[in-house]
């Protein structure tokens, strides 16, 4: 019994070092047939659990007639729009936080207070506020992305050695040049961390306003698919986010944290 795995492992590992893809895959497999069991022996009704083909078949329908396309569009540009809202605010403010021991004191407790209240919970307000639309969904995502990156970047800055700015000054720069060739370099490794996790937590708050006050998008989509009572529709909402966002995550955000950990490794943590 233990040959035969071996060579299965081996086939493996050939495999993900020819196409590294692979990798993020395999390990799905168990769970894709676990899924087709409990399907097959009738666990759930069918109307209750779609076996994979079914899901599949649902997918490519609405690939095939754009829905699935363009409500994907829809999310991904208010993602975009959102996190960039949310990262244009946050970085010089943590900056600034992070510079000013004072500032530190005083802005700490609110940043700490105000990332308590989820995302979620200022929905109400919105809607009374800007009602059903796109602001309250940016809003959303700026708030969401904000605090990890403000928080991280404060953590950054605070944290890059005195030593190396103490050099900076001996040598005669001004402060301009001691923010920007020591300062940022040296806490980019921690503001690239919060970008990461903030955009993980903008793409699930956006998911979860598409499905309140949303017109369109993905998390639109997997709302309507149950007033349908169309089981498989959400299902493909649901592979679709995790899908994209680990494209996302490993693919890319992932490897820019490494090289940037790598490049500008300056920080003691």
């Amino acid at each position: 019994m233990i040959a035969p795995l071996q060579l299965l492992w081996g086939y493996y590992m050939r495999w993900t070092v020819r196409w590294p893809a692979l990798a993020a895959f395999v390990p799905f497999i168990p769970l894709i047939a676990l899924w087709s069991l409990i399907v097959w022996l009738g666990v759930f009704p069918r109307a209750f659990l779609p076996g994979p083909l079914d899901v599949l078949n649902k997918g490519w329908a609405l690939l095939y007639k754009g829905i699935l396309t363009d409500y994907l569009a829809d999310s991904l540009g208010r993602l975009a729009v959102g996190a960039a809202a949310g990262m244009a605010i946050a970085i010089p403010l943590g900056v600034l936080i992070g510079l000013d021991r004072r500032a530190y004191e005083i802005s700490w407790p609110i940043l700490l207070f105000f990332q308590a209240i989820g995302d979620i919970a200022w929905l109400p307000i919105l809607l009374v506020w800007f009602g059903f639309g796109l602001t309250t969904m940016t809003f959303v995502i700026v708030y969401t992305v904000l605090f990890p990156v403000v928080l991280n970047t404060v953590l950054g800055i605070r944290t890059v050695k005195p030593e190396l700015r103490r050099a900076a000054q001996s040598l005669g720069a001004s402060r301009t040049r001691i923010l920007f060739e020591v300062m940022l370099p040296g806490a980019l490794p921690n503001i690239i961390t919060g970008l990461r996790n903030g955009l993980g937590y903008g793409w699930r708050a956006l998911i979860a306003a598409e499905i309140i006050v949303g017109t369109s998008g993905i998390g639109f989509l997997m709302f309507d698919a149950r007033r349908a009572g169309s089981v498989e529709e959400i299902v493909v909402g649901m592979i679709v986010l995790g899908v994209l966002w680990y494209i996302v995550d490993s693919w890319l955000l992932a490897p820019i944290e490494r090289a940037t950990g790598q490049r500008w490794g300056l920080v003691t943590t």
